[in-house]
Protein backbone atom coordinates (compact mmCIF):
# COMPACT_ATOMS: atom_id res chain seq x y z
CA UNK A 1 0.00 0.00 0.00
CA UNK A 2 1.95 3.00 -1.29
CA UNK A 3 0.87 6.36 -2.67
CA UNK A 4 1.04 7.22 -6.34
CA UNK A 5 2.91 10.24 -7.63
CA UNK A 6 -0.43 12.00 -8.12
CA UNK A 7 -1.48 11.28 -4.54
CA UNK A 8 1.80 12.57 -3.17
CA UNK A 9 1.46 15.73 -5.24
CA UNK A 10 -2.12 16.17 -4.04
CA UNK A 11 -1.06 15.79 -0.41
CA UNK A 12 1.75 18.32 -0.79
CA UNK A 13 -0.62 20.80 -2.44
CA UNK A 14 -3.76 20.35 -0.34
CA UNK A 15 -2.21 19.38 2.99
CA UNK A 16 -4.47 16.36 3.37
CA UNK A 17 -5.26 13.11 1.58
CA UNK A 18 -7.91 10.42 2.05
CA UNK A 19 -6.70 6.89 1.30
CA UNK A 20 -9.46 4.30 1.17
CA UNK A 21 -9.49 0.79 2.63
CA UNK A 22 -6.09 0.87 4.33
CA UNK A 23 -6.97 -0.85 7.62
CA UNK A 24 -7.87 -4.48 7.11
CA UNK A 25 -11.35 -5.73 8.10
CA UNK A 26 -9.69 -8.32 10.36
CA UNK A 27 -7.86 -5.61 12.30
CA UNK A 28 -11.01 -3.49 12.61
CA UNK A 29 -12.79 -6.55 14.06
CA UNK A 30 -9.92 -7.13 16.48
CA UNK A 31 -10.07 -3.52 17.67
CA UNK A 32 -13.81 -3.70 18.21
CA UNK A 33 -13.39 -7.00 20.05
CA UNK A 34 -10.63 -5.60 22.24
CA UNK A 35 -12.77 -2.61 23.18
CA UNK A 36 -15.70 -4.94 23.89
CA UNK A 37 -13.50 -6.65 26.45
CA UNK A 38 -12.38 -3.37 27.98
CA UNK A 39 -15.97 -2.18 28.26
CA UNK A 40 -17.07 -5.48 29.81
CA UNK A 41 -14.50 -5.08 32.58
CA UNK A 42 -15.28 -1.41 33.11
CA UNK A 43 -19.03 -1.98 33.21
CA UNK A 44 -18.74 -4.84 35.69
CA UNK A 45 -16.69 -2.58 37.95
CA UNK A 46 -19.13 0.32 37.61
CA UNK A 47 -22.03 -2.01 38.37
CA UNK A 48 -20.26 -3.42 41.43
CA UNK A 49 -19.76 0.14 42.71
CA UNK A 50 -23.38 1.04 42.05
CA UNK A 51 -22.43 3.66 39.46
CA UNK A 52 -24.67 1.94 36.89
CA UNK A 53 -27.74 -0.03 37.83
CA UNK A 54 -28.65 -2.14 34.79
CA UNK A 55 -27.11 -5.64 34.73
CA UNK A 56 -24.68 -6.28 31.89
CA UNK A 57 -26.57 -9.23 30.42
CA UNK A 58 -27.83 -8.49 26.94
CA UNK A 59 -26.00 -5.16 26.64
CA UNK A 60 -23.45 -4.61 23.87
CA UNK A 61 -20.59 -2.09 23.89
CA UNK A 62 -22.77 0.83 22.83
CA UNK A 63 -25.60 0.03 25.23
CA UNK A 64 -23.14 -0.13 28.12
CA UNK A 65 -21.60 3.14 27.02
CA UNK A 66 -25.07 4.71 26.82
CA UNK A 67 -25.79 3.71 30.40
CA UNK A 68 -22.44 4.91 31.66
CA UNK A 69 -22.92 8.29 30.00
CA UNK A 70 -26.47 8.60 31.34
CA UNK A 71 -25.18 7.86 34.85
CA UNK A 72 -22.43 10.47 34.57
CA UNK A 73 -19.63 7.90 34.81
CA UNK A 74 -16.21 8.97 33.52
CA UNK A 75 -16.02 6.65 30.54
CA UNK A 76 -13.68 8.33 28.07
CA UNK A 77 -10.28 8.32 29.76
CA UNK A 78 -10.30 4.53 30.44
CA UNK A 79 -10.74 4.03 26.67
CA UNK A 80 -8.16 6.55 25.49
CA UNK A 81 -4.70 5.70 24.19
CA UNK A 82 -2.99 8.58 25.94
CA UNK A 83 -2.81 10.32 29.28
CA UNK A 84 -4.84 13.49 29.91
CA UNK A 85 -3.48 17.02 29.74
CA UNK A 86 -3.40 17.49 33.52
CA UNK A 87 -4.21 15.97 36.90
CA UNK A 88 -2.41 12.70 36.14
CA UNK A 89 -2.27 10.31 39.08
CA UNK A 90 -0.64 6.91 39.46
CA UNK A 91 -4.00 5.25 38.79
CA UNK A 92 -5.20 7.43 35.90
CA UNK A 93 -6.74 4.88 33.51
CA UNK A 94 -5.92 4.43 29.83
CA UNK A 95 -6.03 1.59 27.30
CA UNK A 96 -3.00 0.12 25.57
CA UNK A 97 -3.79 -3.29 24.13
CA UNK A 98 -2.48 -5.60 21.47
CA UNK A 99 -5.07 -4.67 18.83
CA UNK A 100 -4.38 -0.95 19.21
CA UNK A 101 -0.64 -1.64 19.01
CA UNK A 102 -1.30 -3.67 15.87
CA UNK A 103 -3.12 -0.64 14.46
CA UNK A 104 -0.25 1.75 15.23
CA UNK A 105 2.21 -0.71 13.63
CA UNK A 106 -0.12 -1.82 10.81
CA UNK A 107 2.06 -2.35 7.74
CA UNK A 108 -0.39 -0.79 5.23
CA UNK A 109 -0.49 2.41 7.31
CA UNK A 110 3.29 2.46 7.66
CA UNK A 111 3.64 1.84 3.91
CA UNK A 112 1.55 4.94 3.18
CA UNK A 113 3.43 7.07 5.72
CA UNK A 114 6.79 5.83 4.44
CA UNK A 115 5.88 7.18 1.01
CA UNK A 116 5.71 10.66 2.55
CA UNK A 117 8.31 10.63 5.35
CA UNK A 118 10.73 7.87 4.35
CA UNK A 119 11.62 4.57 5.94
CA UNK A 120 12.71 5.70 9.43
CA UNK A 121 9.43 6.15 11.31
CA UNK A 122 8.76 6.77 14.99
CA UNK A 123 5.33 6.34 16.53
CA UNK A 124 4.64 9.76 18.04
CA UNK A 125 2.96 9.86 21.48
CA UNK A 126 0.40 12.55 20.52
CA UNK A 127 -2.49 10.16 19.89
CA UNK A 128 -6.10 9.58 20.91
CA UNK A 129 -9.18 7.49 20.42
CA UNK A 130 -12.29 9.53 19.64
CA UNK A 131 -15.69 8.08 20.45
CA UNK A 132 -18.17 10.80 19.63
CA UNK A 133 -21.77 10.42 20.90
CA UNK A 134 -24.71 12.33 19.44
CA UNK A 135 -24.19 15.98 20.33
CA UNK A 136 -27.64 16.26 21.93
CA UNK A 137 -26.45 13.73 24.52
CA UNK A 138 -23.15 15.45 25.33
CA UNK A 139 -23.43 17.00 28.80
CA UNK A 140 -23.42 20.77 29.03
CA UNK A 141 -19.94 21.92 29.90
CA UNK A 142 -18.17 18.97 28.22
CA UNK A 143 -15.28 20.57 26.33
CA UNK A 144 -13.06 17.62 25.44
CA UNK A 145 -12.46 17.52 21.70
CA UNK A 146 -12.26 13.72 21.81
CA UNK A 147 -15.98 13.56 22.66
CA UNK A 148 -17.74 16.57 21.17
CA UNK A 149 -17.02 19.35 18.71
CA UNK A 150 -13.34 19.92 17.89
CA UNK A 151 -12.28 23.54 17.39
CA UNK A 152 -10.18 24.70 14.45
CA UNK A 153 -6.50 24.01 15.04
CA UNK A 154 -3.25 22.91 13.43
CA UNK A 155 -1.64 19.75 14.75
CA UNK A 156 1.75 21.42 15.09
CA UNK A 157 0.09 23.80 17.52
CA UNK A 158 -0.61 21.14 20.14
CA UNK A 159 3.02 20.10 20.54
CA UNK A 160 6.04 21.80 22.07
CA UNK A 161 8.06 24.32 20.01
CA UNK A 162 11.04 21.93 20.00
CA UNK A 163 9.15 19.92 17.39
CA UNK A 164 8.40 22.81 15.03
CA UNK A 165 11.03 21.56 12.57
CA UNK A 166 10.05 17.89 12.95
CA UNK A 167 8.87 16.02 9.87
CA UNK A 168 5.56 14.66 11.14
CA UNK A 169 2.21 13.51 9.82
CA UNK A 170 -1.15 12.78 11.44
CA UNK A 171 -3.07 9.67 10.42
CA UNK A 172 -6.78 9.91 11.24
CA UNK A 173 -8.36 6.44 11.09
CA UNK A 174 -12.08 5.82 10.64
CA UNK A 175 -13.35 2.85 12.66
CA UNK A 176 -16.94 3.74 11.75
CA UNK A 177 -17.97 5.70 8.67
CA UNK A 178 -17.33 9.43 9.11
CA UNK A 179 -19.99 11.65 7.55
CA UNK A 180 -21.09 15.26 7.70
CA UNK A 181 -24.05 14.12 9.78
CA UNK A 182 -21.96 12.42 12.46
CA UNK A 183 -19.28 15.12 12.58
CA UNK A 184 -16.51 14.19 10.17
CA UNK A 185 -13.40 16.32 9.97
CA UNK A 186 -13.40 19.63 8.09
CA UNK A 187 -10.15 20.93 6.61
CA UNK A 188 -8.96 24.09 4.87
CA UNK A 189 -6.77 23.06 1.90
CA UNK A 190 -3.45 24.62 0.93
CA UNK A 191 -2.07 25.15 4.44
CA UNK A 192 -0.08 28.25 5.35
CA UNK A 193 3.68 28.12 5.59
CA UNK A 194 3.70 28.70 9.33
CA UNK A 195 1.62 28.33 12.42
CA UNK A 196 -1.48 30.42 13.00
CA UNK A 197 -2.16 31.81 16.49
CA UNK A 198 -4.10 29.57 18.87
CA UNK A 199 -6.01 30.44 22.03
CA UNK A 200 -6.17 27.96 24.95
CA UNK A 201 -9.61 28.87 26.20
CA UNK A 202 -12.31 26.18 26.08
CA UNK A 203 -10.12 24.29 23.62
CA UNK A 204 -6.86 25.30 21.98
CA UNK A 205 -8.33 26.98 18.91
CA UNK A 206 -7.43 29.26 16.03
CA UNK A 207 -9.41 32.54 16.25
CA UNK A 208 -11.96 32.92 13.44
CA UNK A 209 -10.27 36.04 12.10
CA UNK A 210 -7.26 33.95 11.04
CA UNK A 211 -9.30 31.39 9.05
CA UNK A 212 -10.86 31.34 5.60
CA UNK A 213 -13.67 28.94 6.43
CA UNK A 214 -15.36 29.48 3.06
CA UNK A 215 -12.70 27.18 1.58
CA UNK A 216 -13.29 24.37 4.08
CA UNK A 217 -14.08 20.87 2.81
CA UNK A 218 -15.74 17.94 4.58
CA UNK A 219 -13.63 14.78 4.79
CA UNK A 220 -16.26 12.04 4.61
CA UNK A 221 -14.71 8.58 4.91
CA UNK A 222 -15.67 4.93 5.08
CA UNK A 223 -14.56 2.65 7.92
CA UNK A 224 -11.02 1.41 7.36
CA UNK A 225 -9.97 4.49 5.41
CA UNK A 226 -7.32 6.90 6.66
CA UNK A 227 -6.86 10.64 6.36
CA UNK A 228 -3.33 12.05 6.17
CA UNK A 229 -3.03 15.56 7.64
CA UNK A 230 -0.09 17.91 7.24
CA UNK A 231 0.87 19.47 10.61
CA UNK A 232 -0.02 22.98 9.39
CA UNK A 233 -3.41 22.14 7.83
CA UNK A 234 -6.23 23.83 9.79
CA UNK A 235 -8.97 21.35 10.65
CA UNK A 236 -11.88 20.84 13.01
CA UNK A 237 -14.96 18.64 13.38
CA UNK A 238 -18.56 19.63 13.79
CA UNK A 239 -21.30 18.21 16.01
CA UNK A 240 -22.53 14.66 15.67
CA UNK A 241 -26.16 15.19 14.66
CA UNK A 242 -26.79 11.50 13.96
CA UNK A 243 -28.35 8.93 16.29
CA UNK A 244 -25.17 6.85 16.58
CA UNK A 245 -21.53 7.18 17.59
CA UNK A 246 -18.60 8.21 15.41
CA UNK A 247 -15.43 6.26 16.28
CA UNK A 248 -11.92 7.06 15.11
CA UNK A 249 -8.29 7.10 16.16
CA UNK A 250 -5.75 9.76 15.38
CA UNK A 251 -2.11 8.76 15.58
CA UNK A 252 1.08 10.42 14.39
CA UNK A 253 4.44 9.46 13.01
CA UNK A 254 7.62 11.49 12.74
CA UNK A 255 11.03 10.90 11.25
CA UNK A 256 13.06 8.96 13.82
CA UNK A 257 15.57 10.99 15.79
CA UNK A 258 13.51 14.18 15.61
CA UNK A 259 11.70 15.74 18.57
CA UNK A 260 8.17 14.41 19.09
CA UNK A 261 6.70 17.57 20.58
CA UNK A 262 5.63 15.75 23.72
CA UNK A 263 8.84 14.33 25.07
CA UNK A 264 7.34 13.54 28.48
CA UNK A 265 5.41 10.69 26.83
CA UNK A 266 7.00 7.61 25.22
CA UNK A 267 7.65 7.09 21.53
CA UNK A 268 9.03 4.04 19.74
CA UNK A 269 10.49 3.03 16.38
CA UNK A 270 7.62 1.69 14.31
CA UNK A 271 9.66 1.09 11.14
CA UNK A 272 13.33 1.25 10.29
CA UNK A 273 14.64 0.23 6.90
CA UNK A 274 18.21 0.89 8.06
CA UNK A 275 18.00 -0.90 11.43
CA UNK A 276 14.93 -3.14 11.56
CA UNK A 277 16.13 -4.69 14.82
CA UNK A 278 15.26 -1.39 16.55
CA UNK A 279 11.55 -1.70 15.75
CA UNK A 280 9.31 -2.34 18.73
CA UNK A 281 7.40 -5.61 18.30
CA UNK A 282 6.00 -6.30 21.77
CA UNK A 283 2.83 -4.44 22.77
CA UNK A 284 3.45 -5.15 26.44
CA UNK A 285 6.66 -3.13 26.26
CA UNK A 286 4.62 -0.24 24.85
CA UNK A 287 2.15 -0.59 27.71
CA UNK A 288 5.00 -0.61 30.23
CA UNK A 289 6.45 2.57 28.75
CA UNK A 290 3.16 4.38 29.26
CA UNK A 291 2.75 3.01 32.76
CA UNK A 292 6.17 4.39 33.63
CA UNK A 293 5.30 7.72 31.99
CA UNK A 294 2.16 7.87 34.14
CA UNK A 295 4.15 7.27 37.33
CA UNK A 296 6.67 9.94 36.35
CA UNK A 297 3.94 12.46 35.48
CA UNK A 298 2.10 11.77 38.73
CA UNK A 299 5.18 12.38 40.86
CA UNK A 300 6.79 15.27 38.93
CA UNK A 301 5.95 18.94 38.28
CA UNK A 302 3.26 19.42 35.63
CA UNK A 303 4.44 19.89 32.02
CA UNK A 304 2.08 21.81 29.74
CA UNK A 305 1.17 20.02 26.53
CA UNK A 306 0.99 23.18 24.41
CA UNK A 307 2.78 26.53 24.15
CA UNK A 308 -0.16 28.98 24.07
CA UNK A 309 -1.13 31.57 26.69
CA UNK A 310 -4.71 32.71 27.27
CA UNK A 311 -3.61 36.34 27.73
CA UNK A 312 -2.19 36.60 24.20
CA UNK A 313 -3.47 39.68 22.29
CA UNK A 314 -5.26 37.60 19.65
CA UNK A 315 -7.35 35.87 22.36
CA UNK A 316 -9.14 39.13 23.24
Amino acid sequence: MTLTADQIAQFKKDGYLIVKDVVSPDLLRAIRGEYDGVMDRLYDDWFAQGLVTDPAEGLDFWAKLDRARAAGVEWFQPLDISLPHADITEDTPFHFGRAVFDLVTHDPILDVVETVLGGELTSNPIQHVRIKPPQREVPEGETRAHIGVTAWHQDRGVGHPLADETDIITVWIAVTDATVKNGCLRLIPNPPDDMLPHCPQIQTAIPDAHLDQDRAIDAEMTAGSILLIHPLTPHCSGPNTSDGYRWSFDIRYNVSGQNTGRQQFPDFVARSRAQPQTELRNWRTWLGQWQQARTTAATSPHIDQHRWQADSPFCA
